[in-house]
């Protein structure tokens, strides 16, 4: 167990000294198999899981659901979502900050990717905002956290890979995904209430759209309404599995770009592809690291030491749940959330099981907790994708921005773990 410590401690080290996380995982985990077997096993053992993993049929949902978001980011829906929700909302106090949460949430459930969404909706959102006067920090702020929604709203690429390591279905993680989300969004949309009724000179009200432009305005957004009831029904009524609605999805984007006058030349569809191959190959760069580097842990008997260290300490299932969250924490203001579930999850699965946790509602649980990283000082990595968008808002006004949001999030975590039915009714309803 000293070992795998030792190994872990290499890996943070590594990375926090600028590191990519894939090559330091890569390096840990093949020169400690190579200590603990030689180098020819180490080197087949590394080459074999990288084989496997790579005809792993269940990790081609990865690129298809990239795929999809970045046909919808590139179509210019993510600008009707605001659009909309700016017609309904913008004439209250705060609107345009509770037009951003919302389209943030419509944005993520055809998306999948926190920092993705932030940086679109960035783009789309802030300068509207601007125009209003909006406090610079604020409106930074909320996109930040309406950008961690990505990960949460089905379909998230974080949640599949979750389901991939944990042994879990797919399926009804993304369908386990869906109350905590709107719980979530419903919470935001109150911290942005109860925070320009205390200050409104942080949000003021934008303009009263006339009933006709607002109806037009929502109209628009049917493209995005039809892909996620086609994505989620087809998974939750069984017609598709999770990789093949994937499928669809790509597809479906592809085609709503089509009718809107988009990816019509080489040019455009060869951007796409670039996208998607790009941002895969950064995803299956850190899986192949962090399988590797899950064997010599494994190889180092630290998941059932734990176990065993666990079960003697008499934690329970719910002191082990708030030790790992409590590091996912740590984790996430450092680390991206794929990365995170790579090297937490295969050290504390058998001790997981050995409990009882319920693997659908931890894994919700987890992702919040990493939603809630994506925004803490002194690494959000949220804050630093709003910051490198708009390079003018100073980091200090975004970190206050987001405090509201982390205050709810932590309510939306802490319902969740007293109440784990919000997170598991929906997917027993569904089995």
């Amino acid at each position: 167990m000293e070992l795998a410590l030792l190994g872990f401690a290499a890996v943070l080290l590594l990375a926090f000294v600028g590191v990519p996380l894939a090559f330091a995982s890569l390096a840990v985990g093949f020169f400690g198999l190579m200590y603990l077997r030689g180098f020819e096993a180490a080197l087949s053992v590394s080459s074999q899981w990288i084989v496997e993993t790579s005809t792993n049929y269940n990790l081609s949902i990865i690129p298809l659901f990239i795929m999809m978001g970045a046909f919808i980011h590139r179509s210019g829906i993510s600008k009707d979502l605001f659009a909309a929700s700016y017609a309904w909302m913008g004439r209250f106090r705060g609107g345009l900050a509770l037009s951003g949460i919302v389209s943030c949430a419509g944005f993520s459930a055809v998306c999948g990717s926190s920092l993705a969404t932030a940086a679109t909706m960035t783009r789309v959102a802030v300068p509207p905002m601007r125009d209003f006067n909006y406090s610079p920090g604020f409106s930074a702020g909320t996109i930040a956290a309406g950008g961690t929604l990505g990960i949460m709203i089905p379909p998230s690429v974080p949640l599949a890979i979750y389901g991939i390591v944990a042994g879990e279905d797919i399926g009804q993680l993304f369908i386990a995904g869906i109350v905590p989300g709107l719980l979530l969004v419903t919470l935001f949309l109150g911290a942005v209430v109860l925070v320009t009724a205390v200050k409104p000179e942080l949000g003021p009200k934008g303009k009263s759209l006339p009933l006709g432009e607002t109806i037009r305005a929502s109209l628009s957004t049917w493209p995005v309404i039809l892909l996620f009831g086609a994505v989620l029904g087809g998974i939750y009524s069984g017609i598709f599995t999770p990789t093949e609605a994937a499928a669809v999805g790509s597809f479906g984007a592809w085609l709503f770009g089509v009718t809107r006058g988009f990816f019509l030349d080489r040019a455009s569809l060869w951007g796409v592809f670039e996208e998607t191959v790009v941002t895969s190959a950064m995803i299956f760069s850190i899986v192949f690291a962090a399988l590797i580097l899950a064997q010599f842990v494994n190889l180092t008997g630290m998941p059932y030491d734990l176990q065993d260290k666990v079960l003697a300490w008499n934690f329970g299932p719910m002191g082990l749940v708030l030790m790992i969250c409590a590091i996912c924490v740590v984790l996430g203001t450092v680390f991206e959330s794929i990365g995170i579930l790579l090297l937490i999850i295969p050290v504390f699965l058998p001790s997981l099981n050995g409990l009882g946790v319920n693997l659908i509602w931890f894994g919700i649980l987890v992702i919040i907790v990493i939603e809630l990283g994506l925004i803490t000082p002194p690494i959000g990595m949220n804050v630093f994708t709003v910051k490198s968008v708009a390079p003018d808002i100073p980091l200090g006004a975004i970190f206050l921005g987001v405090l509201p949001y982390i205050l709810a999030m932590l309510v939306g975590g802490i319902l969740i773990l007293a109440f784990p039915e919000i997170a598991t009714w929906l997917p027993d309803a569904t089995r």
